[in-house]
């Protein structure tokens, strides 16, 4: 049973630390940037590979450093990314993390990791992360195809609709939310008409 607790997390509001700028390290900023283009991230990394820093070019919400990774790195981190083939500065970070209490991800060590990385299907204000318990990222990716390709281009502007719609309802949360409630139900409906016909 997947017992992990799905949370988007502001990563314009905290700081994020990744060490390593290989290939893993790219997946990771790509990762994390293509979901929150404004994410504060410190990289730490011995070597820095030319693609990843092709890809974070004038971006300055992102800092580099080339070096070895210290315990002072995690100096007002929430959120600690490794990208590294090196089990012994994984388990060294991991220690730290738990003492510091800092959420930390490990590429490919789901034993490790406080948290994933999941599959992101996105559509406008729409996002949808998915999740397979670190079971298989593979399975994840193809359920994002799928998703991407069944979800109508249009729902952004649905939800702008829906938006503009609860701004106007007037009452209590409960009674906006069986209204929404009803008029989403309706919606879908709809779209499930249109579609068989």
């Amino acid at each position: 049973m997947n017992t992990l607790f799905p949370i988007y997390v502001k990563l314009d509001q905290v700081e994020t630390l990744l060490v390593g700028a290989g290939p893993v390290g790219l997946e990771k900023i790509q990762a994390l940037l293509a979901n929150s283009p404004a994410a504060h991230v410190q990289v730490i990394a011995e070597t820095v590979s030319p693609e990843f820093y092709a890809y974070i070019q004038n971006r300055t919400n992102v800092r580099v450093a080339i070096r070895s990774f210290q315990a002072d790195d995690l100096i007002g981190k929430s959120l600690v990314i490794l990208a590294t083939n090196n089990p012994e500065l994984n388990l060294f970070v991991r220690a730290l993390c738990i003492e510091r209490h800092i959420l930390l991800n490990v590429a490919d060590k789901p034993a490790l990791c406080d948290f994933y990385l999941g599959s992101v299907v996105q559509k406008g204000n729409l996002k949808i992360g998915i999740s397979t318990n670190g079971k298989s990222p593979t399975m994840a990716k193809r359920i994002k195809e799928f998703l991407q390709e069944l979800l109508p281009e249009e729902i952004d502007e649905t939800l702008d609709l829906l938006s503009d719609y609860r701004n106007q309802l007037r009452g209590d949360l409960q009674d906006k939310i069986k209204v929404l409630n009803a008029h989403t139900a309706d919606l879908l409906k709809q779209q499930r008409y249109d579609r068989a016909h």
